[in-house]
Order: structure tokens, then sequence, then C-alpha cells
């Protein structure tokens, strides 16, 4: 098999995981990864050759862009301290403390490359952790807040894996400089970030068309994070950035429904296979990372072992006292924040932090050699970041992946339906509302007839109603159920005459004189009609 086909194979195998995890009740990352790990022990599977340098431009981008869209900036800003206890302090105590074990375990490794290591294991994983707590039943808030960390963990470990990387090659390494090439990164990647966001959302208005939009936007993230790199900036905030001005409400045309459906299904499809892919190749490169180390795996494994326990009880360590303040500061200020609201919350939490694909990509990128200042010659303990790192991905993705549901159930920590639903009743209220304050809008200035005006009221409330019926009284929901019912046959009936239209068309699409042209624009009409209903 060669990497094409093996491409391919991981391509079909992302798409299979899903439906198979639905079933099994686990993962599809954790399952990609142990499909990836079975292929790698096939002889005949080739050992993938990506350049390191490819790697986090290739990988991050999309799964950070789709990631960014589930969220908004008013959930950042509500949260923004513990988004900064979980994601910026958590990330640099976990990568001194790595950093502090990993130099003293691992001879030869040097102190730059210990601090690379604690930073590329420091960041639990947005995509892991979305995928396994939002299969698992947890509270919005809860996932919401794993996204948050994960999505602000990875620019905080990226940039500081940077300045680490930069003086392992160098050889030169100075405080001040790195905490001004800190704060430039971020101050440039804002600027990148929202300056694209408005180009690209101008843009899309010109466009106008939802399939060019679509492909607009997927070179959306890959140009964000090389314009930001190229300008010293952190391609990764540059990404999020972006990605947060287009989903926000100035940057969005409430009336473009086909763009953002189209989008939306570009997006969901993108994301599965990305994820996919960058978790299967986890379980391949195992491969690779054994075959480096060879022989040297016994001597490495203790302090494989003593960085993983740091990492995994270090996030225990600090969430416990974080989260008990957090609920302390929520009581007495009545904060609108996402936060774990008992210990077992705080537990799930703490084994929802797996490490994934941004740190196998960060290992991966770790450079073959260092520069001449830095005496040359191959990158001080390579092979030891890479196998400690790999080792802290699979423990706590794959084992805390596959015992994350079990653990939920045990200390029965459920999603919050009933604050959902009474939320979804509150926006159908605000949009019968809405809908009924156009209405009489529309009635200053025009003249109806007086049925008319009476259907198109009762639609108004229909509209909320269908999506949460206790807007309205009994009376009314007997009444909103009729409608929907009659409206449910007659769509029903509509669909088999447009059915009956399509197989025609398409009967006709294979016989001699018919322009498939012509045959495929009438084909698109009786589409976008079964789709509107009408």
């Amino acid at each position: 098999m060669d990497q094409l086909a093996l491409f391919f194979a991981l391509l079909l195998a992302a798409v299979l995981m899903v439906p198979l995890g639905d079933k099994l009740g686990l993962p599809s990352p954790v399952l990609m990864t142990l499909f990836g790990g079975v292929l790698a022990l096939i002889p005949s599977i080739p050992n993938v050759s990506l350049p390191p340098e490819f790697i986090l431009p290739l990988v991050l981008p999309p799964l950070i862009y789709a990631a960014a869209q589930r969220t908004s900036w008013r959930q950042f800003a509500a949260n923004k301290r513990p988004i900064f206890l979980m994601a910026v302090a958590l990330v640099f105590v976990t990568t001194a403390a790595v950093a502090a074990v990993a130099n003293l375990l691992v001879p030869g490794l040097g102190l730059a490359g210990a601090v690379a290591l604690g930073a590329l294991v420091a960041p639990p994983d947005p995509v892991a952790a979305t995928a396994v707590a939002g299969n698992v039943g947890l509270p919005r808030r809860l996932v919401s807040a794993l996204e948050g960390e994960g999505l602000f963990n990875d620019v905080t470990a990226i940039t500081l894996y940077h300045v680490a990387i930069a003086a392992a090659v160098t050889g030169t390494f100075s405080l001040p400089v790195a905490a001004g090439e800190l704060v430039l990164s971020g101050v440039v990647a804002v600027a990148v970030g929202l300056g694209l966001g408005w180009l690209v959302n101008k843009l899309m208005g010109y466009l106008g068309d939802a399939t060019l939009q679509t492909g607009l936007s997927l070179l959306v993230p890959f140009a964000s994070y090389v314009l930001a790199e190229e300008l010293m900036g952190s391609g990764v905030l540059a990404v999020l950035t972006t990605a947060l001005y287009l989903a926000s409400g100035h940057a969005v045309d409430a009336d473009d429904v086909q763009g953002r459906l189209a989008g939306q299904t570009f997006w969901q499809i993108v994301d599965t296979l990305v994820t996919g892919i960058a978790f299967g190749l986890i379980g391949l490169e195992l491969h690779t990372v054994f075959g480096t180390v060879q022989q040297d795996w016994r001597r490495l494994l203790p302090a494989a072992l003593a960085v993983v326990g740091v990492v995994v009880a270090l996030r225990l360590l600090w969430l416990l006292p974080s989260a008990w303040l957090a609920q302390r500061l929520h009581q007495r200020k009545d904060l609108d924040e996402d936060i774990p609201r008992n210990w077992r919350e705080t537990v799930v939490v703490w084994w929802a932090g797996m490490r994934g694909v941004a740190s196998v990509a960060l290992a991966l990128a770790v450079p073959l050699s260092v520069g001449p200042d830095a005496g040359g010659g191959a990158f001080p303990g390579r092979e030891a970041i890479l196998f400690i790192a790999f080792a802290v991905v699979l423990v706590t993705l794959v084992f805390q992946g596959l015992t994350l549901p079990r653990l939920v159930r045990r200390l029965n920590v459920q999603s919050d339906s009933a604050a959902e639903r009474e939320l979804e009743r509150q926006l159908a209220l605000r949009v019968a509302k809405a809908a009924r304050r156009r209405l009489r809008e529309i009635e200053e200035v025009e003249e109806l007839p007086e049925e008319v005006s009476e259907a198109l009221l009762r639609r108004a409330w229909d509209v909320g109603a269908r999506i949460s019926p206790e807007i309205v009284g009994e009376e009314r929901r007997a009444a909103h159920s009729k409608r929907v019912a009659r409206a449910q046959k007659l769509r029903r009936l509509q669909n088999e005459l447009l059915s009956a239209a399509r197989h025609e068309v398409i009967a006709a699409r294979n016989e001699p004189g018919v322009d498939p042209e012509a045959v495929d624009r009438v084909l698109h009409q009786l589409d976008v009609r079964s789709f509107r209903g009408s």
C-alpha cells in the first residue's frame, strides 16, 4: 500500500468510525487512534513521511476554525477568568513542572528541549475533548468550558513551544526578548485575525453565491495562519480571532439561509475528515516513534511514566482549588460563567483533559537539527521528546477517552435539560414576538385583508410554537397541533408529487437528444422547491 492509498483508507475510516462510535458508545477520535495503531502493526503499511514544518499549518487551522465556529465572543468574555486559570496559568504551570521532571530524568535533553516538551504536552486537545464530552451527555456549560480551554491553551502552549524551540536552535535565550515576542505575537495575531475577518466578510457579500462563499471559507483558516506566522504572530490565535469575528452577529447575514446551511454542512464534513485523519495519524506514527527510539524505549519509559503522572495529577491538583474559587466568586458576584458547579463536575473536567492532535503535531514538528550557533548537529533529545509526547497522548487520549463515559455515569453528571428547554422557550418567544412586530410594521404601510392578517398572525406564533410549544396556551397549542398535522400531510403529499417529477427528469437524462445540463437545471429547481417545502 502506498501513501496515497493509506490516505484514502484513513478518509474512509474517518467516515465509518462516527456511526460505529455512536453504536459502541465510544468517541470516534479514540477509535481512529486505535485504528491507526492497528494499521501501524501491518508490515505492508508504509511509514508516514510528512515534513515536520508542514504538520502544524495543514492540521491545526481547519480544526481550530471548525471548533471556534461553535462558540462566540460573548462566551469567551463571560469565561475570561476560568479560561485564564485553565488555559493560560495551567499551561505555564504544567510546562514548568514537566520541564523540571524531564530535564532531571532525560540526560542530554537540555533545558530548552525540556521546556518544548512541557509546552507540547501541556494543552488538552479541544477536538478530542469536544468529541468525547459532547457524546456523553455533559452539561453544555462544561462542554463550553472545555472548548474555551482547548482553544486558548493551544495558543499559549504553541507560543511557549516556539520560544523554546528557537532557544534550542539558536543556542541563546533572553527572558525580556521572549516576553516581548510573546506579547508581539498576540498583538499581531489579533490584528491579522480581525483584518482578515473584515476582508473575508466583505468578499462574502461580493461573491454572493453559496458555493463560492463556501470555497472561500476553506481558504480562510490557512490564510489566517500563514499570514500571521509570516508576520511573526501566533497563527493559532489569528485563526481563532478570524473564526470568532466571522461567527459574530455583525458579520452574519441573517437572510443568507442557503449560504449558512451550505457552510455548516461543508465544515461538518471537513471537521469529520480532518479529525479522523489527524487521530489516525497519531496511531500510525507509533510505528515511526518506536522505530526511532528502538531499544532506548526501556530507558525512556520511566521518564515517560513520570511525565504522564505529572500531567494528569497536576491538572487535578490545579482544578480542585481553581474550581472552588470560581464557585465562591460565582455565588458572590452572580457571574455568568461556564464552570463546574461541584466536585463531581470538576473530576469530569479533569478526566476530560486529553492530549491529542496539537501535542502530536508539535512533537513531530520538532526540528531535526539545530543551528551552527548552537553547535550544529541533531536536535538534542528529539527521540525522547517524541517518545514521551506519544506516551502522554496515548494514556490521556485512549485510556481517559475510553473510560470517560463510564466515569460520567458513575458520578451521575448529566446535562441540564430543563435549563436548555427554558432557553429554547425564551428564544421561541422572542422569535414569535419579532415576527408579530414585523407584521404590525407591515400593516402600518400596507392594507391587508383581515383574513390575511389573521393568518399571518397565526403563522407568526406558529414559528415560535414549532420551536417550543410551551409558549402558547393549551387551546392555542391544540389548534397549532392541528395546523401542523395538516401542513405535514400536505408536505408529505407534495413530496410525493415532487419525487415523481424528479424521477421523470432523471429518467429523461439518459434519453437520446436530451441535454444533460438542461436536465440538471430543471432538477435543481425541483430540489430547491423540495428543500423550501413549496
